[in-house]
């Protein structure tokens, strides 16, 4: 059988390297990578025309685009974890803002439906009682999913997200990281904030995953398993993973990731329901570990 040639899109990490760079190979398959920067600017054709055979994807994309019947299949090989609380700012030349004050504020965030914003407004709803419907959204993006109706306020187009958090247009930004000095992070010691959230709730924020196209995971389960194989085998000869692991392989590693980022788009009306983990994988992937 003739090696298929599979267009692939995946963001510059250490533990893709290997498969990248072609050092690690399958002997039924060969990825021929595409370059996007920054990665979440593929997620659009991604979703919209599936324009690539496998293809990281930031895992609220992903929920949108399954609860929309888009044609991907979910692999449980994290590209990108990380703890989200160092990820929104505030502008202190404005006066103190904590993350208990937002209600009534203009908050910035690329777009409404990020996964990293997704992220924080669970943790401001769920930690700190914060009534998201009483904050004034400004987004800069559609959504990567068409068929999401964005009700937010769109900045005028010239206007970019941090300038406007330092001319006081808005008063926090979502989603964001600035070495700017004029700039604070919203929760005072993120770090702090992050060992505790975790000590809590036992969860390794995921961002971004891999999906691959229904059809090639209907014509070539053989192959999807490849795929997620040899990514794996890239993972482990990076060197043992650090604890919490941040990039979690595996369904089971990711249940609960899962499980938590499903509830947050759900109580932020980005999906209709909740969505069991095993719903979120495919014939092909669902007994993935």
């Amino acid at each position: 059988m003739d090696r298929l040639k599979l267009k692939a899109v995946l963001g510059s990490h250490p533990h893709v390297q290997a498969v990248k760079s072609g050092a690690l190979r399958s002997d039924l398959f060969d990825l021929d990578f595409i370059e996007y920067s920054p990665t979440n600017t593929a997620f659009k054709p991604m979703v919209r025309e599936q324009a690539f055979d496998v293809c990281e994807m930031a895992i609220v994309t992903y929920l949108m685009a399954k609860a929309h019947g888009k044609p991907l299949v979910l692999l449980p090989a994290t590209m990108l974890g990380r703890f989200q609380h160092a990820y929104a700012l505030y502008n202190p030349a404005r006066g103190a803002l904590g993350p208990s004050d937002l209600e009534g504020k203009r908050v910035g965030i690329r777009s409404f439906t990020t996964t990293t914003g997704a992220w924080i407004r669970g943790i401001l709803a769920n930690d700190y009682g914060v009534n998201l419907d009483k904050i004034r959204w400004v987004t800069f993006e559609d959504p990567h999913v068409a068929e999401y109706i964005d009700i937010t306020e769109r900045a005028p187009k010239d206007k970019k997200i941090l300038q406007m958090l330092v001319d006081g247009e808005l008063d926090a930004v979502l989603g964001e990281s600035s070495v700017d000095p004029k700039l604070k992070p919203l929760f005072p010691d993120p770090a702090a904030e992050a060992a505790k959230w975790y000590a809590r709730r036992g969860v390794v924020p995921v961002n971004h995953l891999v999906v691959v196209t229904e059809q090639l995971a209907k014509s070539r389960p053989d192959v999807v398993t490849g795929i997620y194989d040899l990514l794996k085998r890239n993972k482990e000869q990076v060197g043992p993973a650090a604890s919490p692991d941040l990039i979690p392989f595996g369904i089971e590693a990711n249940s609960k990731p899962l499980e938590l980022i499903v509830d947050y788009a759900f109580q932020q009306a980005l999906i209709p329901r909740r969505y069991a983990v095993e719903e979120l994988f495919g014939e092909t992937t669902r007994g993935l570990n």
